[in-house]
């Protein structure tokens, strides 16, 4: 009987895993917060060290979390000069015709491109991001092959991209460590900040039409610190959550996939954040572009030194009560001519923790050093 007993237990048990039931998880053993998803991931934002991780390369469908992806696309079009914010978009039947979350766009009429970048960042919009899309590539199908060149060039060795919406389609998926991959170059743009702690705001449509935007990434109200993110929700996805908190001088990256309803993927993300923050602290070793207290002499110029300063900052992420030591080796140029201008390396930082070299970056001018003419020489000569 009790081997009868047993054999129906594991039955049970593995249809409950095989379709989605009940997830064990590491908080449930003990270890790290408690996470009620199918995997987690959390990333420190300034080193891109994992702080902790649950099943974070597991192939899983990732619903809108594929905009991250769209999103990140089209900002780097407009940082390399491709698209502005205040460019005129017109709207395709196509784009207008999306189901599933929209902002209800009017087909073949004019929107700003700030504006569909709302509908995406803060509604989660399909028609906003397929109208992104035919803007940059001329189509979707044009628009995926971009998706995928950047998610190589990223490093997102999980991840394989089929739309600009995360609407369900074969052969699309990901993992919570990718996702974290491309939402992390994402923050580096900073108006995507602009629109991302948006709550609730109206798009008006060119016909005066309004439809009102309620930001899908309920953390951004609900958690402090929380001021970035993107949800995903399918039948087949289940609910996700990639986002973004920033306490003191430590940004996280909370990324969870696969949960049974919205409530629990809001409270995996949140369990997270509060273990990153209760646990670990992120210390600046180095900080871009602070002046450095030597100034370093220039030969041949107007002036006689400058300032310099690191070209990168560097973050070192440790445990709270974990002692590191750090040596940091600065190498000025003995002999700097003139000209000199603004950016130029004149020499090197070295970061060395615990023995081991961990981190360098170039010293660079922060102010111009003209070469000195003849009759600045000559003033020089006779003190005038």
């Amino acid at each position: 009987m009790k081997k009868l007993f047993s054999l129906i237990l594991f039955i049970v048990m593995s249809i409950s895993g095989l379709y989605g039931g009940t997830i064990k998880t590491f908080a449930e053993e003990g270890i790290g917060p408690q996470i009620m998803a199918k995997s987690a991931y959390l990333m420190d934002y300034n080193t891109g060290a994992v702080i902790y991780e649950q099943d974070s390369e597991r192939h899983l469908p990732i619903a809108s979390m594929v905009k991250i992806m769209t999103l990140l696309l089209t900002y780097e079009h407009i940082d390399k000069g491709m698209l502005s914010l205040n460019q005129e978009i017109l709207v395709s039947e196509n784009a207008a015709g999306m189901g599933g979350s929209q902002v209800f766009l009017d087909a073949n009429a004019i929107y700003k491109l700030e504006d569909l970048l709302k509908g995406v960042i803060v509604a989660s919009a399909n028609d906003a991001s397929v109208a992104l899309a035919e803007t940059i590539s001329g189509s979707e199908e044009s628009f995926v092959v971009l998706m995928n060149q950047k998610a190589t060039e990223l490093g997102m060795t999980n991840t394989n991209f089929a739309n600009c919406s995360g609407l369900p389609a074969a052969n699309q998926y990901s993992c919570v460590k990718d996702v974290s991959l491309v939402m992390k170059s994402l923050l580096k743009h900073s108006h995507y900040f602009t629109l991302s702690k948006i709550w609730l705001q109206d798009l008006v449509h060119p016909s005066g039409r309004k439809t009102e935007l309620a930001n899908t990434n309920k953390l951004v109200r609900y958690y402090k610190g929380c001021d970035a993110g993107k949800t995903g929700s399918t039948n087949e996805a289940g609910y996700c959550v990639s986002a973004s908190a920033i306490k003191g001088n430590m940004r996280l990256i909370a990324t969870v996939a696969g949960s049974s309803n919205s409530k629990e993927r809001f409270a995996s993300a949140s369990n997270l954040f509060n273990y990153g923050f209760a646990n670990y602290e992120n210390k600046i070793i180095i900080e871009a572009l602070s002046p450095l207290k030597d100034k370093p002499r220039v030969s041949g110029s107007k002036i006689k030194e400058i300032a310099v300063a690191s070209e990168q900052s560097y973050y070192a992420l440790s445990k709270k009560g974990e002692q590191s030591e750090f040596t940091i080796n600065y190498e000025i140029n003995n002999k700097i001519k003139a000209p000199i201008k603004v950016g130029q390396s004149v020499g090197k930082i070295i970061v060395i923790k615990n023995g081991t070299v961990v981190f360098e970056t170039s010293i660079i001018a922060l102010e111009n050093a003209d070469k000195q003419s003849f009759f600045d020489t000559i003033k020089e000569i006779f003190g005038a």
